[in-house]
């Protein structure tokens, strides 16, 4: 039987590269709000092969994500992996400087989303499924106030389902990709010589080996 992988932030970058490298074992639900991307990414799963359903939809909105993993639930019954890519990245500021509007979109995608999304995504996993997170520590680093902070927030909740899930189950991953070049870290480092970072493709394919599927 094909297993599902559910991938939230999935028409770029990481999530992208994550869903085409599990498309060979895996049906792939993929959550972003870019419809064009995400029908770009369908386009390449299905040439490899692969298939994928496309959900545009943003994660702040717990409507939308309580009538997905209800669809999910009624057409497959669980989830086999959860993938939780999707981040708003904050332009860097200083903090006494951090715009009001930015902080809040951070909070609520980096933070709130995931502690929505916990919840909604647990009983679809059940006690063999897993959730994987990815970190990126820069919490305390100059200028990344509004970044830092919500993605550690992010990560603190991810920790902390973690601890509290080994006995129980889901397995909960918490992993830390290389620098790649990706739209978010062209964003923090626009000048940078992206020659010498990681290639999507790649580290998806080595992180995913760290989970052994």
């Amino acid at each position: 039987m094909t297993q599902l992988a559910l991938i939230t932030g999935a028409s770029r970058g990481l999530g992208a590269a994550l869903a085409e490298a599990l498309a060979p074992t895996h049906h792939i639900i993929a959550v972003a709000r870019t419809t064009g991307a995400l029908e770009e990414l369908d386009d390449r799963i299905q040439a490899s092969g692969g298939s994928a359903t496309l959900a545009p939809m943003d994660i702040t909105d717990a409507g939308a994500m309580a009538t997905l993993c209800r669809g999910i639930y009624d057409r497959w019954g669980s989830l086999d992996m959860w993938l939780h890519t999707a981040i708003h990245a904050s332009p860097l500021s200083p903090a006494n400087y951090i715009d009001t509007k930015h902080w809040a979109k951070s909070v609520a995608i980096n933070a709130t989303a995931t502690a929505l999304l916990i919840p909604f995504v647990a009983p679809l996993l059940g006690d063999d499924g897993q959730a994987v997170f990815f970190d990126d520590p820069r919490g305390g680093q100059k200028f990344f106030g509004s970044y830092g902070a919500t993605k550690a927030a992010q990560i603190a909740l991810a920790r902390s389902w973690q601890a509290e899930t080994v006995r129980t189950g889901p397995k909960v991953h918490v992993l830390e990709p290389r620098p790649m070049p990706t739209g978010t870290r062209a964003r923090f480092f626009p000048g940078e010589d992206r020659a010498s970072l990681a290639a999507p493709k790649d580290e998806a394919r080595r992180l995913l080996g760290e989970l052994s599927v």
